[in-house]
């Protein structure tokens, strides 16, 4: 039982925090709260994304009637579900004017509390208390929410800085559209090729040393590595989980197959193909790759093929050669495709084609990405993706590239051709 002194302290210093040290915060796209449900929200993702400066920004909206936890807070070491009635009376003393009025709470790595679901549930539906979480572990993501919260909880990822709000960052206003053609288009560009080379993780993006950079992402790494798998999933051959890593994190826009993977290292060190097949499932939970499949109308087809592995974000891509860049374009496409919710499959028959998209609609669009077109790989990556058009019976398709611009048609198909960067703001 932790005494409602030290709740009172913490409640006090982190409203000070928050108000007083936090200055501005970059406006976050594609979260949107419901407005009337009375559901727990719950900001889940891959860890150092900014779910806690999403709770920052929402404590300084209703900073007048918000309560602010976060539960790595050593002083709040051995906190239990019994402990929240606690909490909830320490900040109404606090605040007595607030007694029988709406109010916020907001609960940081709440995950650390068993037994949460419940409270944040009850509180939530019956006492008007608007109710926002976040974690980093997959314990509270979609697939893993307690059965007590299933029905009752407004689920919303959170990602690394897409470009745009990557520019937000640096001082760039992206709703006024004459950067992208002014004299600021040679900075914007300037940005882009950063961003490339560093991704979007926030506290990276703020850092102006490249050793501070690269320090920081070794960082995330070995959490993600220690915290978000071994710890969370109880894995025993670490062996196998760093060959593992090593493999998918230089695999990036590429496909691969478990299969190739077992017979290439199950005569190196043990381990059962079972064992290989649970530790790449937990990759995908933990969100740290995603997996496209290939276009077919046969789900066993899809499923038969290997997958075309992308990173959660391209600053923590294994870069091996020079090569590289128009796999991490194309990394980037994949993100920002999969946030507007799309379905999205590679095609592959003679040629190839990077991306089929199917939209809400039940449109396709097929993307093909490179970074730039030359004479050797023109006519490969403009067959593919004449053939994927073909194929779905379209007229038109996207070409991506880092800097070139244009249209052309080649047997009756429409090819707009973009620059990645300047696609990424025009949505």
């Amino acid at each position: 039982m932790i005494s409602k002194e030290i709740l009172k302290e913490i409640i006090v210093s982190n409203e000070e925090f928050i108000l007083q040290e936090i200055g501005k915060i970059v406006k976050r796209e594609r979260i949107y709260f419901p407005v009337k449900l009375n559901k727990v929200v719950i900001l889940y993702g891959v860890r150092r994304s900014g779910k806690t400066y999403v709770l920052f920004d929402l404590f300084k909206k209703y900073k007048d009637h918000a309560l602010y936890i976060d539960f790595e807070d050593e002083r709040l070491s051995g906190f239990e579900a019994s402990d929240f009635e606690a909490l909830k009376e320490a900040f109404l003393e606090l605040k007595p004017h607030l007694v029988g009025k709406e109010t916020v709470f907001l609960f940081d790595e709440v995950q650390n509390v068993n037994g949460w679901e419940r409270f944040c549930r009850r509180i939530a539906e019956r006492e008007n208390i608007k109710v926002f979480v976040s974690g980093s572990s997959s314990k509270i993501m979609p697939i893993e929410i307690h059965t007590s919260l299933r029905g009752r909880a407004w689920s919303i990822e959170t990602t690394p800085f897409s470009f745009r709000e990557y520019l937000s960052l640096k001082g760039i206003d992206t709703s006024e559209k004459s950067f992208i053609y002014g004299p600021r288009k040679a900075l914007v560009k300037k940005y882009f090729s950063e961003y490339i080379k560093w991704g979007g993780f926030p506290e990276v993006s703020l850092l102006k040393s490249n050793l501070e950079k690269r320090k920081v992402i070794k960082e995330y790494l070995e959490a993600m590595f220690f915290k978000d798998l071994v710890e969370r999933f109880n894995i025993t051959n670490i062996h196998l989980l760093k060959m593992l890593t090593e493999k998918l994190f230089s695999s990036f826009s590429l496909k691969f197959s478990l299969t190739a993977f077992y017979k290439q290292y199950k005569e190196k060190f043990p381990f059962s193909k079972d064992t290989l097949y649970s530790y790449y499932s937990h990759f995908l939970e933990s969100m740290l790759i995603f997996e496209v499949r290939k276009f077919s109308e046969s789900s066993y087809k899809r499923l038969r093929n290997p997958a075309k592995i992308y990173l959660v974000d391209t600053g923590i891509c294994k870069k091996v050669t020079s090569a590289d860049s128009g796999r991490i374009l194309e990394n980037i496409v994949f993100l920002e495709l999969r946030k507007n919710g799309n379905e999205i499959f590679y095609f592959e028959e003679e040629g190839e084609c990077d991306f089929i998209v199917k939209a809400h609609n039940g449109k396709f669009l097929p993307c093909q990405v490179t970074l730039e077109l030359r004479e050797e790989n023109r006519k490969r990556e403009i067959n593919g993706l004449v053939e994927a058009c073909k194929r779905l019976n379209i007229k038109r398709g996207k070409l991506f590239t880092y800097d070139e611009e244009g249209s052309k048609v080649v047997e009756g198909i429409n090819i707009q051709i973009l620059p990645v960067w300047k696609w990424l703001l025009e949505k």
